[in-house]
């Protein structure tokens, strides 16, 4: 693991080096903790679980054990076999891969008395961004996808900043980030569903209690494409600034995280700052996961992995870890064993490929320090 990250003191303006942590203002509302649990970091090499991934997106572990993985440019979610191969699940049909667009991410909504489980997806189409709904059957092994079912569609598409991370929070509502596809104005605007965070039931209806009464949780974002919450449920979200700060935010409903007017920390009370902010040069963050109070990032440009702590108050220490060692990295969740597995991203046209890119890696993790 690389050396602990310099810590500096937060301010507005241009980018420097290390990530830049916003000392958050005092909430009433946060829980007390008596006893968090230790800051984590990598331990031993990583473990390489599975190669030959193409342009691979998203991770979705089950909870039966078995493992998806969404590939933007094929359109194909395919399996994680226990011995590192992969079996084709399903092509997702209408999937019109291009610039950033394509085959994102994956969500696994439960069943209930009126419906057997099932994966949701985002992806691109011709002319939006759209999330589908696929009943799940079959067992580890031998897993499948039913036939495709939109749940919403009308997400403004773009060749660049699509967001599209899904991921069901604590109150089993879906939640899906979308981008500003390049048009800042979007983001501002309560009535597009692009440059936001959305929260809606499994059948695309805005989830009782949101903010406008709309599909709209936040507002004011660029191309977030992070989702995480901690052990008291609070929701986390990673960010892509334009050219200089990165952004870690903790979400909050209505809020409003300041794209385009701001980037990074504005001191303006109508925008919430960030709670870590990062040169755009060291970041990039794509996925996010939280293990027990320490959030991780997977960074793309920054090719390694962020590591922030205490998630339950607001992150203090920032340290990073295999800076270059694994290229480009889209997407990171908690593994089975309080581990770590990350997905690769160096043959989306943006990396250079090593052998077996693209694959799927586990990381053992142990207390820092």
């Amino acid at each position: 693991m690389a050396a602990l990250a310099a810590l500096l003191t937060a301010c507005s303006g241009g980018g420097g080096d290390g990530p830049v942590v916003v000392p958050p203002s005092p909430d009433p509302t946060t829980p007390a903790v008596a006893s968090a649990p230790p800051a984590l970091a990598p331990v031993g090499e990583p473990e390489t679980l599975a190669t030959g991934l193409d342009a691979p997106w998203s991770i979705l572990r089950l909870p039966d054990g078995g493992v998806l993985v969404s590939e933007r440019d094929t359109g194909r979610i395919v399996e994680v076999l226990a011995d590192g191969s992969l079996r084709e699940a399903a092509v997702v049909p209408g999937v019109v891969p291009g610039g950033e667009g394509g085959l994102l991410g994956l969500a696994h909504l439960a069943g209930d008395g009126s419906a057997a489980p099932s994966v949701a997806a985002y992806l691109s189409t011709a002319d939006d961004n759209r999330i589908v709904r696929m009943p799940l059957t079959g067992a580890p092994g031998e897993l499948g996808l039913g036939e495709a079912e939109v749940v919403l569609d009308g997400i403004p598409r773009g060749g660049r900043h699509n967001g599209g991370r899904l991921a069901v929070g604590p109150d089993g509502y879906l939640y899906a980030t979308t981008g500003d596809t390049g048009d800042g104005g979007l983001a501002q605007d309560p009535g597009s569903l692009g440059g936001k965070i959305l929260r809606m039931t499994r059948d695309g209806e805005p989830a009782p209690g949101n903010p406008f009464g709309t599909l709209v949780w936040s507002l004011g974002h660029r191309n977030p494409q992070g989702l995480a919450w901690d052990a008291a449920g609070g929701m986390w979200a990673t960010e892509f600034g334009q050219n200089t700060w990165d952004e870690l935010n903790r979400i909050e409903p209505g809020a409003n995280y300041g794209w385009p007017v701001v980037e990074g920390r504005a001191d303006d009370d109508r925008f919430h700052d960030p709670a870590v902010q990062w040169p755009t040069s060291e970041a990039s963050p794509s996925g996010l996961a939280v293990v027990g109070d320490t959030l991780v990032l997977a960074a793309l440009r920054g090719e390694r992995l962020w590591f922030a702590s205490p998630a339950l108050t607001s992150p203090t220490d920032v340290a990073d870890a295999l800076a270059g060692e694994l290229g480009r990295l889209r997407d990171v969740v908690p593994g089975p064993d309080d581990d770590l597995w990350v997905v690769t991203n160096n043959t989306d046209g943006r990396g250079l490929p090593r052998d077996g890119d693209d694959r799927l890696v586990r990381i053992r993790l142990g207390p820092a320090g």
